[in-house]
């Protein structure tokens, strides 16, 4: 079954970089992305379940079965060197999926972590219990979705499960105490992200037995939405370097 949004790349392109959308999110998000980085980049994208083309398949509360899940699907495209790019949940995502691609010496050679606090950093959140409004409003207060979209009772009921999955999965996610993947990890944040500090950031050291850097933008939980450029050079810049 597909799995992927594939964006058009070259058969001989170096590196397909994996992109994780964020809570709520779907494989479309990174469009923007597979318009800047193809041809250079074969860019892929995860299509959790329960959403766009998706959207009758059961959503998937909890990240181990979720990043089983992936695992499985990724292990065929690793005929090539892979990058992995994750926001927010899919950071986490991310994280878990290399973890067991490198049970099976099947290593991504760079982790981009964006918007997500360390594994091991642990906030005590309950909003997935609430009710759907409070679940919406959570969703504007970090930004990222058109407020059309939520406003709407039709496209409300078609996105709340997702994201009540979603919410589900990653509140109630605890990382393997020690848990560490040997690729360099790049972590990416906002310095006004309501969800991650700076330091909770840069605690994704912990998580990495290789190389780590840190980039802080201007910005929220969605950042990268106002320096595309920058995210884009961030990348370029770093997968080059895990190739060798």
């Amino acid at each position: 079954m597909r799995r992927f949004f594939a964006a058009p790349a070259g058969r001989d392109t170096a590196t397909r970089l994996i992109c994780f959308p964020h809570a709520g999110g779907s494989a479309s998000y990174f469009h923007p992305v597979a318009k800047q980085l193809t041809p250079r980049f074969d860019v892929l994208a995860i299509q959790y379940p329960g959403r766009q083309e998706r959207r009758h398949e059961p959503c998937i509360d909890d990240i181990g079965e979720l990043a089983d899940r992936v695992t499985a699907e990724i292990v065929p495209l690793a005929d090539r060197p892979m990058a992995f790019f994750g926001h927010s949940m899919g950071a986490v995502v991310a994280f878990e999926v290399a973890r067991r691609l490198e049970e099976r010496d099947l290593a991504p050679r760079v982790l981009f972590a964006s918007g997500r606090r360390a594994p091991s950093c642990v906030r005590v959140e309950t909003v997935h219990k609430e009710g759907d409004q409070a679940l919406l409003a959570e969703v504007r207060r970090l930004g990222g979705t058109d407020v059309r979209m939520l406003a709407d009772p039709e496209l409300q009921s078609m996105i709340l499960p997702s994201l009540r999955g979603d919410y589900t999965a990653i509140m109630t996610y605890r990382c393997t105490p020690g848990a560490t993947i040997g690729a360099p990890v790049v972590v990416l944040t906002g310095d006004r992200d309501p969800h991650v500090s700076t330091d909770e950031a840069a605690r994704w050291k912990e998580h990495t037995t290789g190389a780590f850097d840190l980039h802080v933008f201007s910005g929220g939980h969605f950042y990268l939405n106002d320096h595309a450029a920058a995210v884009m050079r961030t990348i370029t810049e770093n997968i080059p370097a895990a190739q060798a």
